[in-house]
């Protein structure tokens, strides 16, 4: 991997898997959150998804758009672009009509602090797009961290786990399920609730993390010693056809890959691919943030992008200074405080 072009064309490349999911779709497909970091590749998937299942869906990316030159780039690849602050009720009142709905909208860094303006986003904003789009297919991105520390020899939390998670911003993520789950119930909306660790791509994710410690020489705490991944092209695949699970009571999935990652072994692996040593602190807990995705699996294959792969995506690109977005994964954290 050697440009953010090449980056880009990768992670919105469709598989014939996803080109059949969306020529069975019927209606448009209204995207919220473009702007987060999941945004812009999946739009651009769906864009050209549809594009190669030939059924003339709009794709709607909605979004404040803080990034420059974002609006404009997916506008110009066929979105219909809407910049909008769906917090407004008026904005969202406003927002077109679609017959599938993905909600990408989530506030995890800086919860401390501000665990108000987490809990808004987080919980009372999910509740009042679900009025606003009731009776469509919903597709809600959640996360793994509604599930506690489970130890290394479980496999991981499976859908059906009793959840407790750790921290605000994992209990207003529990808050984001209920309330699009008690909506789902009244309304009669289908809805998938998405259970994501860790998406990752070469410009942020779990893998960056590491990869930049062991490159600056910069200590990695070994601790929280485990930890899933999955490839972020992957991951949009699996949201975009998960519209046709889209049930009420709501489908859950768990969505990461199928390795139990070890930091230390990770870290290793990219010091022998930058040159260096990698300065390790600490001792890994029996306990981990873990998920079992192999629901996911069954129904839709395997992560096309192998871990071994990521790795070395990942450590290119590192070594080249290529860009990257800024915005650690915080997957170290034990006290569920970000």
């Amino acid at each position: 991997m050697k440009s953010l072009t090449e980056l880009e064309e990768r992670l919105s490349r469709p598989r014939d898997v996803l080109v059949d999911d969306l020529r069975k779709l019927d209606g448009d497909i209204l995207v919220l959150g473009t702007g987060g970091k999941l945004g812009p590749s999946l739009v651009r998937l769906a864009l050209r998804g549809v594009a190669a299942a030939g059924t003339g869906s709009r794709v709607i990316a909605v979004s404040r758009f803080s990034e420059p030159g974002l609006a404009d780039a997916l506008r110009g690849e066929g979105a219909d672009v809407v910049e909008a602050d769906i917090t407004d009720d008026a904005a969202l009142a406003a927002l077109p009509d679609a017959a599938n709905v993905v909600f990408l909208v989530g506030s995890k860094f800086g919860t401390s602090g501000r665990e108000h303006a987490t809990w808004a986003t987080n919980t009372y904003l999910p509740g009042r797009v679900a009025e606003r789009f009731a009776g469509r297919r919903l597709v809600a991105l959640s996360t793994g961290n509604v599930y506690p520390l489970v130890p290394l020899t479980s496999g991981g939390c499976v859908e059906q786990t009793p959840l407790a998670p750790v921290g605000e911003y994992a209990m207003s993520c529990l808050g984001r399920e209920r309330l699009l789950t008690h909506f789902s119930l009244r309304d009669n909306t289908p809805l998938a609730l998405i259970r994501l660790n860790y998406a990752v791509e070469m410009r942020y994710g779990v893998l960056v993390d590491i990869a930049r410690a062991v490159h600056q020489g910069d200590p990695i705490d070994v601790t929280m010693g485990h930890a899933n991944i999955v490839w972020q092209g992957y991951a949009n695949e699996v949201v975009l056809r998960a519209l046709h699970h889209a049930a009420t009571p709501p489908f859950v999935l768990n969505l990461t890959g199928p390795e139990t990652v070890s930091v230390r072994q990770v870290a290793t692996a990219f010091a022998d691919r930058l040159g260096r040593e990698p300065i390790v602190t600490g001792t890994e807990a029996p306990t981990a943030l873990l998920s079992n995705a192999q629901l996911c699996h069954r129904l839709f294959g395997y992560p096309d992008v192998p871990l071994a792969e990521l790795i070395e995506w990942t450590a290119e690109w590192v070594a080249d200074g290529l860009p990257l977005l800024g915005k650690p994964t915080g997957f170290q954290r034990r006290d569920g405080k970000f």
